[in-house]
């Protein structure tokens, strides 16, 4: 009689419990999907040179790298929040793995998302043992991981009635994102035809300053992010023992791109001289 007594309190009690978890795994969710964008964002910022534009100072790596620490850490509490719910049927091995026990899709791509961005974090702090540009290629794949994380946010704001939310500081976010990692890709004649990049001295947009260009970087300041092989592959690149050599008088039709690559340097460490021959 007494068991039966304290049933009903206990189911009580487990559902409030699951419900304080259940808040705990919903503001680590978003607190997580602030810092993912933020992370992207202020990646395409430095990639490009921006973000030494915009603050005067050169570099800023520490801060990109303390946002995609935060948003990892978030998902992270996210995810393992699950594992705490009393009534749930989430297990580590089903968070960790997609599909499991008929895992839902949404959560399979969360699961793919978050482990994307830690194997990339990992390797971020190995990559001076790892052949740099193998290493390039696979931080440029947090650019999948941050869409389809996205996703995996939207399908889980439907599935429990949040999508307002969304709606509103959502796509305030993501719009802002999204527009940053477009002009990423986007060729420098098409960022100075649209006004997001200045025309260099004064010149039209594709016309070169002279006949031949001298290309120098500073060793002192260069920290081998491998930014200038992402703009100008033609020019400079990185190789094994993580030197880099490039091209010191590059042919005319590789004008554009180590213009580019000289833009993007976040340490601001590529010269440029064109001349009249």
């Amino acid at each position: 009689m007494l068991l039966s007594s304290q049933i009903p309190l206990l189911v009580a009690q487990s559902a409030e419990f699951d419900a304080g978890v259940k808040k705990m795994a919903q503001l680590s969710a978003r607190l997580a999907y602030v810092m993912m964008c933020a992370t992207l964002s202020w990646g395409v910022l430095i990639a490009t040179g921006w973000a030494e534009k915009l603050t005067g100072r050169e570099g800023l790596k520490n801060g990109h790298m303390v946002l995609a620490s935060l948003a990892i850490a978030f998902g992270c509490i996210h995810a393992f929040a699950f594992t705490l719910i009393q009534t749930g049927t989430f297990s580590f091995i089903k968070l960790v793995l997609p599909f499991v026990d008929g895992g839902l899709f949404r959560h399979a791509l969360g699961i793919l998302g978050l482990e994307v961005m830690l194997a990339i974090a990992v390797l971020a702090s190995m990559r001076h043992k790892v052949f740099y540009r193998k290493w390039l290629r696979f931080h440029q794949t947090a650019y999948i991981a941050v869409t389809i994380t996205v996703v995996h946010s939207w399908f889980g704001a439907i599935a429990n009635g949040n999508l307002s939310v969304l709606w509103l500081a959502g796509l305030t976010v993501l719009v802002p994102t999204a527009t940053l990692a477009l002009a990423r890709f986007l060729p420098p004649e098409v960022l100075m035809r649209i006004g997001m990049l200045d025309a260099e001295r004064g010149k039209e947009p594709g016309v070169g300053e002279g006949d031949a260009m001298d290309v120098s970087v500073n060793n002192e300041k260069c920290h081998r992010y491998g930014t200038c092989q992402a703009e100008a592959p033609d020019v400079f690149q990185l190789i094994e023992d993580n030197r880099l050599t490039y091209n010191r008088r590059p042919p005319e039709e590789h004008f554009a791109q180590a213009r580019s690559a000289a833009r993007a340097c976040p340490m601001r460490a590529i010269e440029i001289r064109e001349r009249v021959k």
